[in-house]
């Protein structure tokens, strides 16, 4: 019996250490919950040392303009996030960020395509706004107010719109000046604003009516105009030049991106089924859409790349291809 005791002791010991199963969970899940709840990152791991990003494969030369700012998950942690830019071939991938232990996601370029927005985690209930350069320069724009993220610059550069939450309010629309004064409430409830080409409405996501719908509002506040009626809406949206809305819907996994004029018509889904895609933003000149899929890794966790197309569903292109997860892409000059 003496013999047995500890054999049995050590077979429990061996049992509590075996890794659980867990169901894989989109990035943009995750981050939707830090986005409305708050939460803080996980406990920070040892981390490997960085190592490039480089894409294997020729790109087509015959590609659009411009840069695509976006989350490089260079760590394979959610909670070492970082932002990285390229160009929108694919060419010249490259990480920005440098805090190697600290969440950076919800990148935007700016209007000129000199410099990019984003949030940066800073504590338990504490995401504050950057700004930081294609050189590197980094500038904070907002400091403990509260979880700012998805932030946007305005057509005009001038101001940032933005989710705001805290503890003790909701998830809310603001708008601030691009320097961080004058932080201010548009609207009580909604999430992931973007701005239309003339900057003089604000499209977002919000569930006050019960459901999960896209609203637009004047950027001085008001009553929101309900564009349509969609079933499993998210959030993230974009507002292209030409008019046009694209947005994604759809159950965990089985996400479609979906394209209508800004008025709501004409909504028609634009992605390949069975991508899971999703997150998606305009090219500048709103002839292409960039956005996450995982169309060669489905269901893996580290399996989401950046992919554009054009916005009739045609010419559907991989940007990145890592064993990292890549996504949150926003398009620039």
């Amino acid at each position: 019996m003496r013999r047995i005791f500890p054999l049995l002791l050590l077979l429990l010991l061996v049992g509590c250490n075996m890794p659980a199963t867990q169901t894989p969970r989109d990035p943009f899940e995750l981050a939707t919950e830090i986005a409305l709840t708050g939460m803080p990152t996980r406990p920070q791991p040892t981390l490997a040392p960085l190592v490039e990003i480089t894409p294997s494969f020729t790109p087509d030369p015959a590609n659009p303009t411009g840069k695509i700012a976006y989350v490089c998950q260079v760590f394979k942690v959610q909670s070492s996030d970082q932002i990285c830019i390229m160009n929108a071939d694919g060419t010249g991938q490259r990480r920005l960020t440098t805090e190697d232990y600290t969440r950076h996601f919800y990148p935007s370029m700016a209007p000129d395509g000199q410099s990019i927005v984003y949030a940066q985690f800073g504590s338990e209930n504490v995401y504050d706004i950057y700004e930081i350069t294609l050189d590197g320069l980094v500038t904070q724009i907002t400091n403990g107010l509260g979880v700012f993220t998805a932030p946007e610059i305005s057509p005009d550069g001038s101001q940032i719109a933005f989710t705001h939450w805290t503890p003790t309010s909701e998830h809310a629309i603001w708008v601030m000046n691009r320097d961080g004064s004058n932080p201010h409430q548009v609207y009580r409830s909604g999430w992931d604003p973007t701005w239309s080409p003339d900057g003089d409405e604000i499209l977002f996501a919000s569930d006050f009516n019960g459901t999960i719908q896209m609203y637009r509002i004047k950027p001085t506040g008001g009553s929101p105009l309900q564009i349509n009626e969609m079933s499993r809406l998210r959030g993230r949206t974009d507002w292209s030049p030409r008019g046009e809305i694209v947005t994604y819907s759809g159950p965990p996994w089985n996400r479609e991106l979906y394209l209508m004029n800004e008025d709501g018509s004409n909504l028609h889904q634009i992605t390949p089924d069975g991508g899971n895609s999703q997150g998606p933003g305009f090219s500048p000149d709103g002839q292409w859409v960039t956005f996450t899929a995982y169309f060669d890794h489905y269901g893996e966790d580290l399996g989401c790349e950046i992919y554009i197309m054009r916005t009739d569903g045609s010419d559907l292109r991989r940007l990145t291809d890592n064993d990292i997860c890549d996504w949150q892409p926003r398009w620039g000059p």
